[in-house]
């Protein structure tokens, strides 16, 4: 990988546009062209709004980082629904 991190929201995307994952081994082309396939279909697919994409983010995201309580409360206290008992037995496996 160039002289970019292996951390940060962007790392991921420039390992996949160099085609090298972050041990400096190439990344399979078949997994590459059903990846941006897959990517093609997510980009054309109409969206519900950009508060609910932030609120899906913080809920994926957040639950690999923060405990369900204080990630269902950092919610509320920022105006976004609750996790969802769908959010809860997904994220939490509860």
């Amino acid at each position: 990988m160039s002289e970019n991190s292996q951390t940060g929201a962007d790392a991921i995307d420039v390992a996949i546009a160099e085609g090298t994952d972050f041990d400096g081994t190439p990344i399979d082309p078949k997994k590459l062209d059903l990846y941006h396939s897959v990517m093609a279909l997510e980009a054309n697919r109409q969206r519900s709004g950009v508060t609910n994409t932030m609120r899906s983010r913080i809920v994926r995201i957040g639950a690999k980082h923060i405990a369900q309580d204080e990630l269902n409360q950092k919610l509320l206290d920022a105006g976004f629904a609750p996790l969802k008992d769908k959010d809860i037995a997904y994220y939490y496996n509860k």
